[in-house]
This record gives C-alpha cells, sequence and structure tokens, in this order.
C-alpha cells in the first residue's frame, strides 16, 4: 500500500504553518508588512531547498519587492525558527517568492463582473427583458 503523502509533502505542509506562525508572531521588524499569507512551500525533493511563497494584502508592487528583499534578509533566522519548531534532520534553506496567484485571480473575477456588466446593459439598449436571477425558470419552461 503506498503511502498518502511523501515525505516532502509532509514537510512542505509542516513548514508552511510553522512559517505562518513564525512571520505572524515571531518576526518583529517595523519594515515589514504586518499582513503576510504564507500561500505554498515547495520542497525539493532532497530536502535541501524549499521555495516560501507568501502574499501580501493591500501593497503596492514596489513594497513588495522591499518586502521580499527583508524576508529573504532574515531567511536564515527564520529557517533556524523552524529548527527548533520541527523535528527533521535536515531543515531546507528557505526563500520567498511573491505569490502572483492571488492578484491574478482577482484581476480576473473583475475582468467577468466587466463583461457581465456590458452584457447586461447592451440587452437592456436592445430592449430585452433582464432575468432577475440566471438560473431561473420562466413559466413557460415550467410549462413544456
Amino acid at each position: 500500500m503506498a503511502k498518502e503523502f511523501s515525505r516532502v509533502d509532509r514537510l512542505a505542509q509542516q513548514m508552511q504553518q510553522e512559517m505562518a506562525l513564525i512571520l505572524q508572531r515571531e518576526i518583529k521588524d517595523p519594515r515589514l508588512h504586518t499582513m503576510i499569507t504564507v500561500s505554498d512551500v515547495d520542497v525539493s525533493k532532497d530536502l535541501s531547498h524549499a521555495k516560501v511563497y507568501v502574499t501580501f494584502l493591500g501593497l503596492e508592487a514596489e513594497k513588495v519587492k522591499q518586502n521580499l528583499d527583508i524576508l529573504n534578509d532574515a531567511s536564515g533566522f527564520i529557517r533556524s525558527l523552524i529548527a527548533k519548531r520541527i523535528q527533521a534532520r535536515i531543515v531546507p534553506t528557505v526563500r520567498f517568492y511573491f505569490d502572483k496567484s492571488l492578484d491574478e485571480g482577482i484581476r480576473m473575477a473583475n475582468l467577468v463582473e466587466n463583461v457581465r456588466k456590458s452584457d447586461e446593459q447592451k440587452r437592456v439598449a436592445a430592449g430585452q427583458e433582464l432575468d432577475p436571477r440566471p438560473d431561473a425558470k420562466t413559466k413557460s419552461d415550467e410549462e413544456e
């Protein structure tokens, strides 16, 4: 019977949890943004390197770069804190990266909403009736 999770996956999951707590409670750098979310941790097969993907809520692009530099400068200290918390013989070298997926998801949701509003305006201009609920059945659908 195969294992549900490999050792790499278990270590990545544990590192993600510990990293979130460390960034929230242990790091006291005043230059660092307070709302940091650890979205993913990718550990190499040999457990020597870990890519930590973080997001900063409500931060401009230039400040994101500064915050990543601060985190990467403190990566040795963060690695030592992780080593104290987890039971592993090898603690990976930590490197921080910005996770663009959250911003990309928000951008795509806004695009869909804009297209939907534009479609609604075109229907109103063409004189078509708008459905109050998109998945609501009309009386003619029920009669058939």
